[in-house]
């Protein structure tokens, strides 16, 4: 069976989120092919700290480099393709730049499109301050006729510290799913249908918490698409990094 089956590499960025996406691959496929059963998977994890500084300078052609020393290592493991859960890295994937060694996943465009099937028309984005001000998710959700809406320069802000002051560091604590689920409800007021979990830790943060609006959760949409490929249920991606073309 593993002959007919693709080798699915994740690039991870961020300990937390990739582990939700590691397991949610796992988990998936053993309840498409049967106990105990998923495609191979392959997990590479340069340290986020080594670019946090490039990330408050922008030098995001710095980030692309390391994150594509990444996809070379999970080419050189075996992977046929890769995806990365961590939605602020696309801002520096999305960069032009050499073509990466294999292709990949986009996670922005696998959520505008469940945004899409669900009917939604306007996507409240939440996520680091670098994904909610940043250009992927415009870009992506714009792709699909979505309206993108962002929480208030304050919330922003603490939205932004959460991350990474806790949710990056395994810190879950109930003021912070207070907080979140009061943005949520802040959002609904401003005319949202639906909210974009995309930093990949705030699906952990909210499991459980009831909120205002029908939230996507990046994270495991992105381990769900990417077991679609890896059983041959979707195309393999032709994306390899840089600027997503859009279809005419």
């Amino acid at each position: 069976m593993s002959d007919e089956l693709k080798h699915f590499g994740i690039l991870a960025h961020s300990a937390e989120g990739a582990a939700l996406c590691f397991t949610t691959f796992c988990h998936e496929g053993g309840a498409r092919l049967g106990p105990d059963l998923h495609p191979d998977v392959t997990v590479d994890c340069i340290a986020f700290g080594r670019c946090m500084d490039a990330w408050d300078k922008g030098d995001y052609a710095f980030i692309r480099n390391v994150l594509g020393q990444s996809v070379s290592t999970l080419a050189k493991a075996g992977a046929d393709f890769w995806a990365c859960p961590d939605n602020t890295c696309h801002l520096a994937l999305e960069l032009e730049g050499p073509a990466y060694d294999i292709p990949g996943l986009n996670i922005a465009d696998v959520v505008a499109s469940e945004a899409k099937s669900q009917g939604m028309k306007k996507v409240g984005v939440l996520g680091t301050r670098f994904t909610m001000e940043g250009a992927a998710y415009k870009r992506a959700l714009a792709a699909q006729g979505i309206e993108r809406a962002v929480p208030s320069d304050k919330d922003r802000a603490e939205i932004d510290r959460i991350v990474f002051e806790e949710l990056v560091r395994g810190k879950f604590l109930d003021s912070s799913k207070a907080f979140y689920a009061g943005v949520i409800e802040k959002l609904k007021g401003e005319g949202c249908d639906g909210v974009a979990m995309v930093c990949t830790e705030i699906p952990i943060l909210l499991d459980g918490v009831e909120t205002a609006l029908p939230t996507l959760d990046s994270t495991r949409l992105l381990a769900k698409a990417a077991l679609d490929v890896a059983t041959g249920a979707a195309p393999m991606p032709l994306w390899r990094g840089g600027p997503v073309q859009i279809a005419a």
